[in-house]
């Protein structure tokens, strides 16, 4: 975990408390979804499946969400840019969080591993 801590605490303000929040969401979802490292972003899983991603925008530096199956998901948020399998969404960390979007968005993918769209170990 130590690499991962070190991924958010390396954010400058206001991305970093952004990040942070992001991730206490998407870890409180579900009792199967871990955290690790891939690629050197964070990467959460579901039982063991790649569930989503936290990045930083390198253009514009502004934090997203990388949702690993958004083809599956329909929310016009979503940005699939040049994308075939995954989609994004896009946070102003100058903002307030839209908690309650993201916890749909969240349960919507979720449920794609949950009801077998998505095939689990």
């Amino acid at each position: 975990m130590r690499e991962t801590n070190n991924y958010y605490l390396n954010k400058k303000e206001p991305n970093k408390s952004c990040l942070l929040a992001l991730r206490k969401i998407i870890l409180t979802q579900d009792d199967n979804i871990t955290e690790t490292t891939k690629w050197g972003m964070p990467c959460f899983c579901y039982k063991k499946r790649m569930f989503c991603y936290l990045w930083t925008d390198k253009k514009t530096d502004e934090p997203y969400i990388l949702m690993v199956e958004g083809k599956h998901l329909t929310h016009p948020e979503l940005e699939e840019g040049s994308r075939s399998r995954m989609k994004i969404f896009r946070v102003n960390p100058n903002e307030d969080l839209p908690v309650n979007f993201i916890e749909l968005l969240l349960n919507d993918a979720l449920d794609l591993y949950r009801n077998g769209t998505i095939k689990t170990k």
